[in-house]
């Protein structure tokens, strides 16, 4: 039996994961149990994980696979700074020696890493970063052939990539290089908004929806970002103008004095307020980027011919853009790896050597795909939550009937409490999809800004997702596609909607933000859209359980679902972790497989 090891590391979200012969057993990401958010280092506590899981010795591993070509990046590093010369010489002096220290001989140090698990000198490779996404996008699909568009900021050289997927081979058609990258693009945009790139993008998609698109400033930054900022060919692939560009050669993303020339707003300070301008600069840029992302789905259709695309890569997880594809009808069916970003690098290594290395063929699998729903993480026993009860000294109700759990919390859920709520297996990605999860009332109008403000601590324009039981989506959106992670948004349906007010683009975003805009309005973003988890029986039945229990209360198929975090933290990976973080917000019940804890009953923590 082959035994496959993926790793990522060394950038952001390190990650580990194990395949055998060809079947996903465990992923995880680092931070999850280093509880440090992003967490770059090399992924031992992942790869002791997925071991483990699997139930093998690391000597007894087929082989071991990293997620891009370190050389090659290399090359592409010193290739960039010759170029910009004598520019950049502040970020030369400062990654050059940490390469030649440590990341430019990444097999011995990597092979030094693994030695805590084993002695053996296991065969290491090292597919290229975008065929790492690639895999990871088309060898878990339904589909045994389809378009695979990748996008990201940038792996060795290559920013964009669409290729091939036939049976278990991949084809590469064409590659976008660096510096030209549509990720980095919407990444110069998040800093110059005041967010962390490489976590804050989602801030920045959740931000452009309070901009007014009639408005002249919208239309005038639009106009700006297409003549100054990049050239958009027709192909959709783009060319940046470096001008306005600091990323190649410096260590920030902007020019910034350039862009506040441009668009007339200086660079937004973190934490600082946000106005109507930030968000119409969100917007067009959103706007851009769905354009750039339409125009190469439609490239990867017209090189392949094919009826289905797949997608990776950090772009992907933008599921506004995503959702555009589906809209212009571009593909009949669209898949996107849950783990999109750089975590999913690791699968994909490891998919990547199995299919295409010793030249396996690919699996389809009987269910939705063969990512197990992403359920791929950490579980956790009975013994495990004990040891939290006793060490906090936690005061609690165990229900030996799980029906009667879910009967009673979704009596709580309808009565404005919020819940903690974690079973089974961890998700893999960024996504909590209702293991890992803190859950509301979607009909309760203050949740929202309750959730935000005393629940997650962030600022309060962020919008929720609901979960939806997959046979009531429609009841409540205009879709009829299954998303079980995520990673699509669709219109809430014109019959729970509430019309806006008179002067609507007149009121503050605050004012807006409290509007009730539909029957479900703490699910509904400023738009009328929301971002769906559709839940099903098969996919998660304790899941659909409680959403189920909570329909038969309150007539509403769904519950708010959103990670069990707070701000500038991981997703819960333990009992304890998920102990803690409640005790440490406002939350109402924690609920930990089938013990149920009232935190007014709690000791001080």
């Amino acid at each position: 039996m082959a035994t496959i090891l993926g790793i990522s590391a060394f950038y952001h979200d390190s990650a580990a994961a194990i395949i055998k012969d060809g079947e996903i057993i465990a992923a995880a990401q680092e931070e999850r149990f280093t509880r440090i958010k992003h967490d770059a280092g090399f992924p031992s506590n992942a790869v002791k994980y997925v071991l483990d899981e699997a139930g093998i010795n690391y000597d007894n591993l087929t082989a071991i696979a990293f997620y891009d070509k370190p050389l090659l990046k290399f090359e592409r590093l010193l290739e960039t700074y010759h170029a910009f010369a004598p520019k950049g010489l502040a970020s030369f002096v400062t990654a050059i020696p940490i390469w030649i220290k440590e990341k430019l001989f990444i097999k011995k140090l990597l092979y030094k890493q693994l030695e805590q698990f084993g002695k053996e000198k296991i065969p290491l490779l090292f597919p290229e970063h975008h065929l790492s996404h690639a895999a990871s996008a088309y060898y878990p699909s339904p589909f045994d052939e389809a378009a695979i568009l990748t996008i990201d900021g940038v792996g060795e050289w290559a920013t964009t990539t669409i290729c091939h997927g036939k049976a278990n081979e991949i084809q590469i058609l064409k590659e976008l290089h660096f510096p030209h990258s549509v990720g980095l693009l919407y990444s110069a945009f998040t800093y110059y908004m005041g967010f962390t790139v490489n976590s804050g993008e989602y801030k920045l998609m959740g931000l452009a929806p309070y901009g007014n698109p009639s408005s002249p400033q919208t239309i005038d930054f639009k106009k700006k970002i297409f003549s100054e900022l990049v050239d958009i060919r027709e192909d959709g692939s783009i060319l940046l103008n470096m001008r306005y560009f600091d990323y190649g050669t410096r260590l920030r993303m902007t020019n910034n004095k350039k862009w506040e020339t441009l668009f007339g707003i200086a660079k937004r300070d973190p934490e600082s307020s946000i106005n109507q301008s930030h968000a119409n600069l969100a917007l067009a840029i959103q706007q851009v980027t769905e354009s750039i992302v339409c125009a190469l789905a439609i490239t990867a259709q017209r090189l392949t011919g094919s009826t289905n695309l797949v997608m990776a890569g950090g772009v992907a997880l933008n599921c506004v853009a995503n959702s555009k594809i589906l809209d212009e009808k571009i593909f009949d069916n669209v898949w996107v790896q849950p783990a999109a970003g750089d975590a999913g690098g690791a699968l994909g290594a490891a998919l990547a050597t199995h299919h295409i290395f010793y030249k396996q063929p690919k699996i389809i699998s009987p269910e939705f795909d063969s990512m197990k729903y992403a359920y791929l993480g950490p579980g956790y026993t009975g013994k495990d939550i004990l040891k939290v009860i006793n060490k906090y000294a936690a005061v609690y109700e165990h229900y030996d009937n799980f029906d009667e759990l879910t009967a009673n919390v979704s009596k709580k859920i309808a009565e404005g409490n919020v819940i903690g709520w974690m079973q089974d297996r961890m998700e893999f990605g960024p996504r909590a999809l209702g293991n890992r999860s803190i859950l509301a009332d979607p009909r309760n109008p203050e949740m929202q800004k309750k959730l935000n403000l005393t629940i997650k601590f962030r600022e309060g324009f962020r919008p929720f997702a609901p979960s939806v039981l997959a046979e009531d989506a429609s009841l409540y959106f205009a879709t009829d596609k299954l998303s079980p992670y995520m990673l699509f948004t669709a219109p809430v349906n014109k019959n729970i909607q509430k019309p806006e007010p008179p002067n609507y683009y007149n009121l503050t975003l605050s004012e807006r933000l409290l509007h009730i805009r539909s029957d479900i309005p703490s699910v509904t973003h400023i738009d009328y859209s929301a971002r769906i988890q559709t839940v099903s029986k098969e996919a998660n039945p304790k899941f659909w359980q409680l959403i189920h229990d909570f329909k038969k209360i309150s007539g509403c198929g769904m519950l708010i679902n959103t990670s069990f975090n707070v701000r500038d933290e991981p997703i819960v990976c333990n009992p304890e972790n998920a102990y803690s973080c409640f005790m440490r917000t406002e939350m109402d019940y924690l609920v930990i497989g089938n013990y149920l804890f009232d935190r007014k009953r709690q000791p001080s923590f």
